[in-house]
């Protein structure tokens, strides 16, 4: 006899030794294939090609292998793809000489965050039903604006669906993910070093300017990045501009000011690198998104919580008011952040009303939309390395017009508000998980405000800020259904799992029992002993 411990009774393999033989499987071909593959496919290519191509598949197999063995790890792992990407396109243009407008390392981090969907379909039948509305909500406004942008942009589309796809697909990952309350605080602490690491070599960047990246600065041709001299860049560290660099800080520094489980390894020194370098990135709409999430998350807190906020806040406030002064080139810093007391003589204010302007009637008179592909980064690809009529939109609500149209658009924020409306019950929950909740609705409201500069739910900010929505919508989701799971394993703990049982006089064929032992079955099952003892003595 088998008992449920070793397998099961008819001797074949448990579902989850098949699994597990599935996934050795695919991990032996996988090892055995791929090299196989990069080597042949590196001897068809140039060498700049075959660089890139070798650097790309060095980042995107231990994501491979943490996707199959370590799922929960895989998300620090791809937010470190994210942050040196970048940088490590710089040093291979720069090791070549060669400037490339278009590089296969732009896809690495996509390509990284892609591996998510292993552990989703792996898991993918026990995802419940909120979650499963929520991704049909937004397929159905991504379906229509990529036929349309298939048809109109090209290749261009597939890379901006991508960009689209990867971040949303957090939703279902967190939401198959076992993620304890500890892990969540393990992820955000991982994150928050990872700031500090982008935030400490931005400020290196800021005095020194190392030589790859001023050959880039050079040969891009991004005029509002200053000037490959110390103190004239406007710091980009590790990513591809400032921009992109100011999100990952921010979306990390939100966090770490919040609570002290979040700070990671550097605590409050880590806090205020982060804040000096994303001042020096001079990104104001940054400071716009840090304001909003540290108020909802504020707001949505307990009284005793606000303080202990608000303190907080104030302490990172006068810090800051001590040491910008003492910077160097502080000048320039404080003369970019007093243009937020008198916007409407900004230059970069006026230039995105006349933006808004400009494009209202262009999507009135084509309410169907662009497609995907339309809007950003992706005009590049089929246009010969340059940035199209719509490359640089300094508007998100204007790109997610122009890319989804009237009706995608209405559908696309009908799909935010249908998640706003699955993290308020977490809020307003009182258990250990509210905070997470807190967290995630704060990033909502930021991501919504932070629209008047960029649209945030595509690319890298889309990636954190469906990171941040993601846990405290998929924590408690988890949390519960292991609470269900644990208690279903207490109750089965005495459940009886054997044909046989054993009394004094020996042993005695069992009558079928019910799976669950209650105190009538147990009373049955006593008589049923003790008749058969008598018999065997009789």
């Amino acid at each position: 006899m088998t008992s449920r411990y070793s397998g099961s009774s008819t001797g074949l393999p448990l579902p989850g030794n098949l699994r597990a033989l599935a996934t050795a499987g695919i991990f032996t071909a996988v090892c055995a294939v791929v090299p196989l593959m990069i080597g042949f496919v590196s001897a068809k290519l140039s060498s700049s090609s075959s660089l890139q191509l070798a650097i790309v598949s060095a980042l995107l197999f231990p994501a491979f292998l943490l996707a199959l063995l370590k799922p929960r790890l895989l998300i620090s792992y791809t937010l470190l793809v994210w942050a040196i990407a970048p940088e490590l396109r710089r040093l291979a243009d720069w090791s070549e000489g060669v400037y490339h407008s278009v590089s296969l390392l732009s896809l690495a981090p996509l390509l990284a965050g892609a591996t998510v969907a292993i552990p989703v379909m792996r898991e993918i039948h026990t995802i419940k039903r909120p979650f499963m509305r929520l991704m049909l909500l937004f397929a159905v406004p991504l379906g229509y604006a990529t036929l349309i942008g298939m048809a109109k942009n090209g290749v261009g589309s597939a890379y901006d669906l991508l960009n689209y796809l990867v971040p949303l697909l957090l939703l279902p990952y967190f939401a198959v993910t076992p993620f304890t309350a500890r892990d969540i605080d393990k992820l955000l602490g991982t994150y928050a070093n990872l700031a500090v690491m982008v935030a400490v070599y931005g400020i290196i960047q800021y005095l020194t300017v190392p030589a790859w990246d001023a050959f880039w600065m050079r040969n891009s041709g991004m005029n509002s990045i200053g000037t490959p001299h110390p103190l004239e860049v406007r710091v980009f560290s590790t990513l591809n501009s400032p921009g992109p660099a100011a999100t990952f800080l921010v979306f990390a520094l939100v966090p770490m000011i919040l609570e002290k489980r979040w700070r990671g390894a550097f605590s409050w020194i880590g806090v205020l690198l982060v804040v000096v370098c994303l001042l020096t990135t001079l990104v104001r709409a940054s400071w716009l998104v840090l304001l909003v999430m540290l108020l909802v998350y504020i707001a949505s807190s307990s009284s005793k919580g606000k303080w202990k906020t608000l303190v907080q806040v104030l302490f990172v406030a006068l810090a800051l008011f001590w040491i910008v002064p003492k910077l160097p080139g502080a000048e320039g810093l404080t003369a970019r952040m007093e243009t937020l007391s008198s916007i409407k003589e900004d230059r970069s204010y006026n230039d995105r009303l006349n933006l808004l302007g400009s494009m209202i009637p262009a999507i009135k008179s084509n309410p169907v939309g662009q497609g995907i592909g339309s809007v950003g980064q992706s005009t590049k690809l089929g246009n010969s390395g340059e940035l199209g009529e719509y490359g640089i939109m300094d508007n998100g609500f204007i790109a997610l017009m122009l890319t989804f149209g009237a009706p995608g658009g209405l559908l696309f924020f009908i799909a935010l508000g249908a998640v706003a409306k699955q993290i308020f019950p977490r809020v307003a929950s009182t258990n250990q998980l509210q905070l997470y909740g807190r967290l995630a609705l704060a990033a909502w409201v930021g991501a919504v405000a932070g629209l008047v500069s960029d649209n945030g739910f595509s690319g890298l900010k889309g990636y954190l800020i469906w990171m941040l929505i993601a846990l405290g919508l998929g924590a408690r989701e988890r949390m519960n259904s292991r609470k269900k799971e644990t208690a279903q394993a207490a109750i089965e703990s005495e459940t009886v799992s054997a044909q046989v049982r054993c009394g004094e006089a020996g042993c005695f064929e069992m009558p079928a029992v019910p799976q669950v032992v209650t105190v009538e079955t147990k009373t049955t099952m006593n008589s049923y002993m003790g008749k058969k003892t008598m018999d065997a003595n009789g």
